[in-house]
């Protein structure tokens, strides 16, 4: 069987993903099925997040990485990458993707983070949804050594949109699965679902600040004073940081010493 056979059958596992967890364990089942199909050991998605400043004001568009597969350190998780800046920055905005034979002899060569793998190939491709891009998914480190070509790029253009299609189920389910969302959404949306869950695919920080208006509403309707929406707001931080410590720790535990 050829290695393109071999990866059109791998491609089924993205054809038929389910999401089964959180939204961070789908991301990482996405990036170790992208991997395999590219016959690679590094894959990471990236997604576009707004990002805020001291005084409280958003920002624009930042990519963030929300899942991985291979050696990633912990950091990489916390680090943002700006339109335009680097090789994720350049995909995202200009929308096409990029094939570096040899990173360390490219533009890009200050954003290499695997100086000593002496695989200096890679891929990056924009994932879009409904011709929108709202991330980015990186190759790296063919398991056979060698350097990845132009048949390989395409390939992860298509990965990219099952990805992308991958992104937006998990999306939608997870909204249909609660009914504060869907109220809260409905809402916003004067109570047309459609519009509801086109706003939650297309802006999902957009969404995370109406839930934010809508808890604090409904608190405050049931009577709850300051003191104990604020004890409220904690324990999200607290669940947050629980997951994110857990996370981490998973991802050290996977990178090499």
């Amino acid at each position: 069987m050829s290695d393109r056979e071999n990866s059109l059958i791998k491609l089924q596992d993205l054809a038929s993903f389910l999401d089964a967890g959180s939204f961070d364990d789908n991301m990482q089942q996405l990036a170790a099925i992208a991997a395999r199909v590219l016959n690679s050991e590094n894959c990471s998605l990236m997604l576009l997040t707004e990002t805020e400043d001291e005084a409280g004001e958003m920002n624009d568009l930042c990519l963030r990485v929300c899942g991985s597969c291979g050696p990633l350190p912990a950091a990489a998780y916390k680090e943002t990458t700006r339109t335009g800046e680097g090789i994720a920055g350049r995909v995202v905005a200009t929308g096409k993707p990029l094939l570096i034979e040899d990173i360390e002899r490219s533009e890009f060569a200050q954003w290499a983070r695997r100086a000593s793998d002496p695989r200096k190939s890679l891929l990056s491709s924009p994932i879009a949804i409904d011709g929108k891009t709202i991330g980015v998914i990186n190759i790296s480190g063919h398991l056979q050594g060698r350097s990845f070509t132009r048949d390989d790029l395409s390939l992860l253009d298509v990965v990219a949109l099952f990805v992308g299609k991958a992104i937006q189920v998990v999306q939608l389910q997870n909204i249909l699965k609660s009914r504060f969302t869907q109220m809260a959404l409905m809402q916003f949306a004067e109570k047309d679902i459609g519009s509801a869950l086109e706003c939650a695919v297309a802006n999902p920080d957009q969404v995370a600040r109406i839930l934010a208006k809508s808890f604090y509403k409904e608190m405050t309707r049931a009577g709850f004073g300051s003191s104990q929406i604020i004890n409220a707001a904690s324990e999200i931080v607290g669940q947050l940081s629980g997951s994110l410590s857990r996370h981490s720790k998973r991802i050290e535990q996977n990178t090499p010493g």
